[in-house]
């Protein structure tokens, strides 16, 4: 399968209170973040999957740390959030669909496995847990044939919360780059699906993983949570 995976690693991660890039942080199995993301990918997709990941602050910790992969530098990255990350990224991956990650998801390496089914057919996803819906995370509702319809952190009524890892079609590609291009500078991703769901008709599946752990790693809370798992 050729595939072009992306992971956002710009930001600063600054509630984490680290002084590296959030990704490179230390799990209780001595692998970092970003470095399990990894394996995770190579497990799933074979050693030759193409990552490409969006760096920013202290971009050279990263490239040094994994110099075998591409890199799109966002310059912006103190100004900007992952909206323009992606839009940077999306950019440079040619015409084929894109599976991006955000680079402080701790995830069961099954997650991968589980998305190939819609990645070979060309149908773009969001993963989601059905199991919580927290009031500070991305939420999503969806319409009456069970695509996506809202997707972002002050929706009402939401019936889970998205993950972090996503997929978008070779197909749905160019609407998801022109909607990034115009939303805000702080918007995160989400807004720009949300646009190009509510404006131009994609048709986002929600793939559920609530089965299988996945944790954004935000806060010190959220780590222990993540170190419970690997």
């Amino acid at each position: 399968m050729t595939l072009q995976i992306v992971i956002l690693a710009a930001g600063m991660g600054s509630r984490l209170g680290r002084s590296l890039p959030k990704p490179l942080t230390e799990l209780a199995d001595g692998r970092t973040i970003m470095q399990q993301q990894h394996d995770n990918i190579r497990a799933a997709f074979g050693r030759d999957a193409r990552i490409m990941t969006v760096v920013g602050y202290r971009a050279e910790t990263i490239v040094e740390a994994f110099p075998e992969v591409d890199y799109v530098y966002n310059d912006r990255y103190d100004q900007t959030n992952t909206s323009k990350s992606l839009l940077r990224a999306l950019k440079a991956t040619g015409k084929g669909g894109v599976l991006w990650m955000n680079g402080d998801v701790v995830f069961d390496p099954r997650v991968l496995g589980r998305a190939i089914a819609h990645i070979e057919r060309g149908q773009s996803f969001v993963t989601v847990n059905t199991a919580k819906v927290s009031d500070e995370e991305v939420k999503y509702t969806v319409t009456p044939d069970g695509y996506i319809d809202e997707l972002s952190k002050v929706v009402v009524g939401g019936i889970g919360e998205a993950v972090g890892i996503n997929f978008i079609s070779a197909e749905d590609k160019r609407t998801l780059i022109a909607h990034l291009g115009r939303v805000d500078d702080q918007d995160y991703f989400e807004r720009g699906l949300e646009k190009a769901i509510a404006e131009n008709g994609l048709r986002i599946e929600p793939l559920d993983i609530s089965d299988l752990y996945a944790v954004e790693v935000d806060f010190a809370e959220d780590l222990e949570r993540a170190n419970q798992f690997v």
